[in-house]
């Protein structure tokens, strides 16, 4: 073990003076270096250097602590933490810079990018790689090469060419001329009277490459001022036509500073207008209703079998179309209700044949619940989906198109979001909606874009989504987070309003507070059980608000009804087959038509059922004109039956079949008479049926034994379906109880890799396993039940695989021992001819 006054000269050395909670914080931030569990902390420290491990973690960097770890990447190797803050703060210091800077380096720390003391201060070696300056990959700082490497090309006469003309004495060797002209540049009284030397246009070139790209182009023979800064090495030639300012020169221009604008504070949510909460918690209400009603409308509108699924998977384009008309919305937005459908487990394929999209069994389950849990189970479902609706219509990577339903929707990092700026929501005071391009900014101060990423911002899409779906779904009234929004988050209290909101209206502007708050620590969202918890007290929250549904309706004299709000569910399943939806809003309006009723008297009620339906239904009494067209189609249906002959029409007066033999537009059913009260055809009924219809008249279908067909529409379910599972972004995080466990057995492999042994009388080189024989191994083991010792063996399990391990043997018998073994925690039993040599622990 290493000495703790000893600074640590590798990585794996810091990990091992950690303790137990300094590394539960690493595998919490990177639970990608548990997976899975490394055997000792020189595993670890090898994984957590790797460039995948790398990448992640710095993606996962806020932005002033990327900045920290950029300036580390041009800074020496180790690097002091007072150089460090030069690089950060400049020659003329930045209190606030000053001030973040530690919490910066502890966050590099914790997430095992930086090792080290204060005053040896190291970037891990892959993290450097990635983020020093180089023509290939420029560093974000704008800065390039240090003179040691844009001259390591350069020969020995041409450097000292430039130490002379710099006004430095000639020295006897490439490498001393080289520190001398870095120590010139870092001087900054020196180097500001070599530069006040300089022509204007010389020095118009440097403030051109001074905050990057640093390289430029010159020609064979370069004009007067860019000769003079070649001769002085404030430009260096890298390759043939290309110069580029070294990092020393940039640096002294920018005194000191690594980034043009350090940020150590994150930007502010602000405002943009302020309502009372009352009305905020309303608003979302009426649009958790709605969005409710027009779930069950879609499925409503599937129950007899969806649109079909796609060879490649989805909705067609058409069908979406079709489906945004149904609903009446966008084509987006349409989308959006169908894949929240989907994640909810409501919606999905049936498997069959021709494979269609249908309800659920979970759906018929759904409807029985009360309206607030029905709502939770959304919210739920949208807040930890993957599935993303706003990418339907545009192209995946191989210029495919993306349809709803369809595959490729998936987005690991669209539940974080979400999470994220729900909770930026919860942090402004209640009832005050934020400025969204506000929102944005502070989600890219805490994940900056890094290379390709600055070309697809996807967290920002994400964001903008999450705002208009939540307003969608009701989570947030008016752009501010619900009481009920709140809860489904698990957050706290709303903070306390100030003073202006509280008499500010709804869309008043409230003024701009230009404030940097320290950036607090981002809750994790919840688990499935937490998050699970959080709905349903979101929907408790929520249930009071909702409109309570309602007995009846009011009948009009132009053949409508109004509903003045949401409707009992046997009303309103009845209502809607006896008359028609015209509009929907705060109040729906139906309209009755002969089809209506038609469709009503197929369904198996008669006329009297009908008009006693209205009379227990309405306030207000049931007009004559409705009840004529109730009562005039009811006489006419069924006056004609219609039968399978192929098919057949019958009816007991002659006149009117006469009437149909005459009409033009029956001549594509090829109807013949059989009888004077017959007629056949070879059409089926079902078409025979509607053609009948489209010409005025009301048909019934019959039995083989002449009874009426009573018509129902048949609800078309799947197969029982589990919601889509979201697609996580790496490995999940890890539970307190997984981590304990792997820094357990991570520190017992470490004890077996790094405890002193004894000599065994053959060399063991690090790494590899103890070799005796089988007669000395079983004589160590029986000496160590003996004496209580603890011992070291090799082992290789049935797989093959060979590992180290420290064990305190209890028994010995039967070719097997039994023994504590240190590295699992456990006791366990191992063959003899599996453990290649042990050896006995030295003495502490």
């Amino acid at each position: 073990m290493s000495n703790p006054a000893t600074p640590p000269r590798s990585l794996a050395e810091a990990l091992r003076a950690r303790d137990d909670a300094s590394l539960a914080v690493l595998l919490r931030a990177r639970p990608d270096l548990i997976t899975p569990v490394p055997t000792d902390l020189t595993q670890l420290a090898t994984r957590a250097g790797t460039r995948a491990s790398v990448l992640r973690a710095l993606e996962r960097l806020d932005r002033f602590a990327l900045q920290t770890a950029e300036a580390l990447a041009v800074a020496g190797d180790p690097a002091p933490y007072q150089e460090l803050l030069g690089l950060m703060a400049g020659d003329g210091g930045d209190p606030a810079v000053a001030g973040a800077l530690p919490r910066a380096v502890t966050a590099l720390r914790d997430q095992a990018l930086v090792w080290g003391d204060d005053d040896r201060l190291r970037l891990v070696r892959t993290a450097r790689e990635v983020l020093a300056p180089s023509p290939q990959h420029p560093s974000p700082t704008g800065l390039g090469p240090t003179v040691r490497e844009a001259t390591s090309g350069m020969s020995p006469g041409r450097i000292q060419e430039i130490v002379a003309t710099a006004g430095l004495p000639s020295t006897h060797d490439s490498v001393s001329a080289v520190d001398a002209l870095t120590k010139l540049f870092g001087h900054r009284r020196k180097m500001a009277k070599l530069l006040a030397a300089a022509p204007a246009e010389s020095r118009e070139v440097l403030t051109r490459l001074l905050w990057g790209p640093p390289y430029g182009q010159i020609t064979p023979e370069p004009a007067a001022h860019l000769r003079w800064l070649l001769d002085r090495g404030l430009l260096l030639p890298t390759a043939p036509g290309t110069v580029v300012l070294p990092r020393e020169v940039a640096l002294h221009l920018r005194e000191g500073r690594a980034h043009r604008e350090p940020q150590p504070a994150p930007p502010a949510v602000e405002p943009a207008a302020a309502h009372r909460p009352q009305v905020v918690d309303a608003t979302a209400a009426g649009q958790a209703y709605t969005a409710l009603a027009t779930v069950e409308e879609l499925l409503k509108d599937w129950d007899e079998g969806g649109p079909a699924v796609l060879r490649a998977g989805g909705l067609s384009v058409r069908d979406l179309k079709r489906t945004a008309v149904a609903l009446d919305v966008s084509e987006p937005i349409a989308a959006f209700w169908v894949e929240l459908a989907y994640a909810a487990g409501l919606l999905a394929s049936d498997g069959e044949a021709d494979e269609r999209y249908a309800a659920t069994p979970a759906y018929d389950e759904w409807l029985d619940r009360p309206p607030a849990e029905r709502w939770a189970q959304l919210a739920e479902a949208w807040l930890t989906a993957t599935r993303t609706a706003g990418l339907v219509g545009g192209r995946d990577a191989k210029e495919r198109a993306l349809s709803a339903l369809g595959p490729g929707l998936d987005r690991s990092a669209a539940p974080e979001v979400r999470h994220r700026v729900l909770t930026l929501l919860a942090g402004l005071p209640e009832g005050t909606a934020p400025a969204a391009d506000s929102v944005l900014a502070r989600l890219r101060w805490e994940r900056p874009l890094r290379g390709p990423q600055q070309q697809d911002d996807l967290r920002g899409r994400l964001a903008r989504w999450t705002l208009s779906e939540a307003e969608l779904l009701g989570v947030t009234g008016r752009g501010a987070l619900s009481a009920h929004g709140r809860a489904l988050l698990g957050a706290p209290p709303a903070p306390a309003s100030p003073a202006a909101a509280e008499s500010a209206g709804p869309g008043d502007k409230l003024p701009v507070h230009h404030h940097h708050p320290a950036p607090a620590p981002t809750p994790a969202p919840l688990s499935p059980p937490e998050q699970a918890v959080a709905a349903a007290a979101a929907g408790r929250l929520l249930a009071p608000l909702l409109p309570e549904p309602l007995d009846h309706v009011l009948l009009q004299a132009d053949l409508t009804a109004v509903a003045p709000g949401p409707l009992r569910r046997p009303l309103a399943d009845a209502l809607g087959v006896l008359a028609d939806v015209e509009s929907k809003g705060g109040a729906t309006v139906y309209r009755f038509t002969p089809a209506s009723v038609r469709r009503a008297l197929d369904a198996g009620q008669t006329a009297a059922d009908l008009h006693a339906f209205l009379v227990g239904h309405s306030r207000t009494p049931v007009p004559q004109p409705l009840s004529y067209l109730i009562d005039d189609v009811a006489r006419r249906h069924g006056h004609l039956r219609v039968g399978a002959a192929s098919a057949y029409v019958r009816c007991d007066d002659d006149t009117v079949l006469n009437e149909i033999m005459a009409d033009k537009r029956a001549s594509g059913l090829r109807l013949r008479r059989l009888a004077p009260t017959v007629l056949a055809t070879q059409a089926d009924p079902a078409a025979l049926l509607e053609g009948l219809r489209a010409m005025g008249f009301a048909p019934a279908a019959e039995s083989a034994e002449g009874d009426v067909l009573i018509t129902r529409a048949h609800a078309h379910r799947t197969p029982p379906r589990t919601a889509p599972e979201p697609v996580p972004d790496g490995p999940p995080s890890p539970d307190s109880t997984l981590l304990a466990a792997a820094i357990r057995a991570i520190r017992a492999g470490d004890l077996a890799a790094t405890t002193p042994r004894k000599s065994t009388g053959t060399p063991v080189k690090g790494g590899e396993l103890p070799r005796t024989s089988p007669a000395e191994t079983l004589a160590t083991m029986q000496a160590a039940v003996l004496t209580g010792d603890t011992v070291w063996i090799g082992y290789v399990n049935a797989e093959g695989t060979a590992t180290q391990r420290v064990i305190a043997p209890i028994r010995v018998e039967g070719g097997f021992v039994t023994a504590y073994d240190h590295t699992a925690d456990e006791v366990r039993t191992y063959p003899l001819h599996r453990v290649t040599g042990v050896a006995e622990l030295a003495d502490e």
